[in-house]
């Protein structure tokens, strides 16, 4: 049981809601494990402050190196950062290393980097990398002015994937965000999957709080 988690844009808490995926799982008593396979922006041992969230929610022993096979220094989109490393991107070094985490856990929960489309080498992307994982995706909505068409766009991506969402989260990150109801229920309406919770806007979100905001219960795992 893995799902693969994307974003409406970068900033919209996927990592939270990553971790706070994994904090709902391990309450029912199952081995869990993050898994990050790209990240840009890191610190001076090459360590990226997300990735570092995930192994910190994670109940498996993982070394960081298992849990972030890609990191890059500059925070810039992912190829941009990985070309200027002198790096490119292989896929099969990333599902090498999930697949020695999905040995060792119950659950993996798979964050990706950016939105769902991000170019992640000279002709791959993120939606690439679901596809080659082949899990089913957990979209996080940035609930702000222009959601409604991020998310629908990025809904109609993973079609396009021939992947299946498996749920939603609307995860409110402008706190005077106009019509926040009536955003959520026309997204409710027109997305599928089940709306898996919604986050208040927190100016310090903590992952182990957010978990009790989730309806992990709803979740499936579907295949392509």
């Amino acid at each position: 049981m893995s799902y693969f988690i994307t974003g409406t844009d970068t900033g919209v808490g996927k990592t939270l809601v990553s971790c706070a995926l994994l904090h709902a799982f391990a309450l029912q008593s199952k081995r869990v494990v993050g898994f990050k396979p790209v990240a840009a922006g890191c610190d001076d041992d090459y360590h990226n402050e997300d990735a570092e969230c995930l192994r910190a929610a994670s109940t498996v022993a993982a070394s960081y190196g298992q849990i972030n096979p890609y990191c890059f220094p500059l925070a810039i989109a992912p190829h941009l950062s990985a070309r200027h490393a002198g790096v490119c991107i292989d896929f099969s070094r990333i599902l090498t290393a999930y697949t020695e985490l999905a040995g060792q856990a119950d659950e993996v929960v798979v964050e990706g980097v950016g939105g769902f489309c991000v170019p992640l080498n000279d002709k791959q992307d993120s939606a690439d990398l679901a596809q080659a994982l082949a899990l089913p995706v957990i979209v996080v909505v940035g609930m702000r002015l222009g959601c409604l068409n991020h998310a629908l766009l990025t809904l109609r991506a993973i079609r396009d994937s021939q992947l299946k969402c498996a749920g939603w989260v609307a995860n409110v990150i402008d706190a005077d965000m106009p019509a926040l109801q009536q955003n959520i229920e026309a997204l409710r309406e027109r997305i599928e999957a089940p709306l898996l919770g919604v986050i208040p806007y927190q100016a310090h979100p903590d992952s182990r709080a957010v978990a009790a905001f989730l309806k992990i219960n709803l979740l499936e795992y579907h295949t392509p």
